[in-house]
């Protein structure tokens, strides 16, 4: 294998790793510094990235230590796997918040309901769920979370696919 395909295998890692690790930190500082409370599809759109970081991580390893490439091609198929599962999560989720199909019955409810009187917190606390799927928290350019978590995914998913294929 050339020289070329190694640099394309390795380029095509540190990309797709860099952009799954900063898509997943931007949610997160969303969620912690922007106030923003993920519902239940939010934090299920989160774990290809969960996992594909860690991933492409290996991917680094193995081809930083002269492993067998195809070690590193599969880690990129992989990860193009997850971002098209993300993806199709995303699009499930944005056709939620555009309300082109139901979503998941647990995913409804508000944070207005949690009570001030400590002795009855923990009742409270069987009742009270996350923010609903069905609504989008913000819109940038039209788009939600949703919305971007499926470019995201999309253009990942293509990287990873460009270094996979090597020549």
């Amino acid at each position: 294998m050339s020289a070329q395909s190694h640099s394309r295998i390795q380029a095509g890692l540190v990309v797709s790793t860099l952009a799954m690790a900063v898509t997943v930190g931007t949610a997160l500082g969303f969620q912690h510094f922007g106030g923003y409370i993920p519902c239940h599809l939010c934090l299920l759109e989160r774990n290809p990235y969960y996992i594909g970081v860690p991933l492409g991580i290996i991917g680094l390893l193995t081809s930083a230590f002269g492993l067998p490439r195809i070690i590193a091609r599969l880690a990129l198929i992989a990860i193009a796997g997850l971002m098209v599962w993300g993806m199709v999560m995303g699009v499930y989720h944005a056709g939620v918040e555009w309300h082109w199909w139901a979503g998941p019955s647990d995913c409804s409810g508000s944070l207005s309901g949690v009570t001030t009187d400590a002795g009855n917190l923990l009742g409270d606390l069987n009742r009270v769920t996350g923010p609903k799927c069905d609504e989008a928290a913000l819109r940038v350019l039209g788009l939600s979370f949703a919305g971007w978590n499926v470019i995201a995914s999309l253009v990942i998913a293509v990287v990873a696919l460009w270094g996979a294929r090597g020549k």
